[in-house]
């Protein structure tokens, strides 16, 4: 019998299987190491306020021309979006990278993020809010805003 504690499992050589888990918050499934366990639910005002947070964060690291959705009604995906733009490449992957680690903060649980090595679109999907940061070329190119906002959900956040 050995124990590994960076993956959280003991194995039983005599039993040929898998334990149950030692790393509080995870459960062993029958095919595979230990996953995390699903998100406490949150209410919609709970989710509003970590989408505000985020919106408030991204205009602190000088985020351009934000853009904050709510997709009730329009999608079972998420349910704010929130759209904004960096100066460079350089300034999307700071903002992606600042993002990150507030939605880490504000909610426990990591983002999944996609797009970090070209820094050219970044997606961060928190679960109930997705971002979408943008070179402004590419933002241009894929418009989607056209897509998901309309005139009574979307409302473009005031620049000081």
């Amino acid at each position: 019998m050995f124990a590994d504690a960076g993956l959280g499992w003991l194995y039983y050589p005599m039993h040929g299987n898998v334990s149950q888990p030692i790393i509080e918050g995870t459960e062993t499934l029958t095919s595979s190491a230990p996953r995390t366990l699903p998100a406490k639910s949150a209410t919609l005002e709970d989710i509003r306020t970590v989408a505000e947070a985020l919106a408030k964060a991204l205009e602190d690291d000088k985020a351009e021309d934000l853009l904050f959705i709510d997709l009730d009604g329009k999608s079972s995906l998420a349910d704010f979006m929130i759209i904004a733009s960096g100066r460079s490449g350089r300034h999307v992957a700071a903002l992606a990278d600042h993002l990150s680690h507030q939605v880490k903060k504000l909610t426990g649980r990591p983002a999944n993020v996609e797009g970090m090595p070209n820094a050219d679109w970044v997606l961060i999907d928190t679960g109930d809010v997705i971002v979408h940061l943008f070179r402004p070329e590419v933002r241009e190119f894929y418009n989607l805003e056209k897509i998901w906002a309309s005139d009574t959900s979307a409302h473009r956040a005031t620049q000081h």
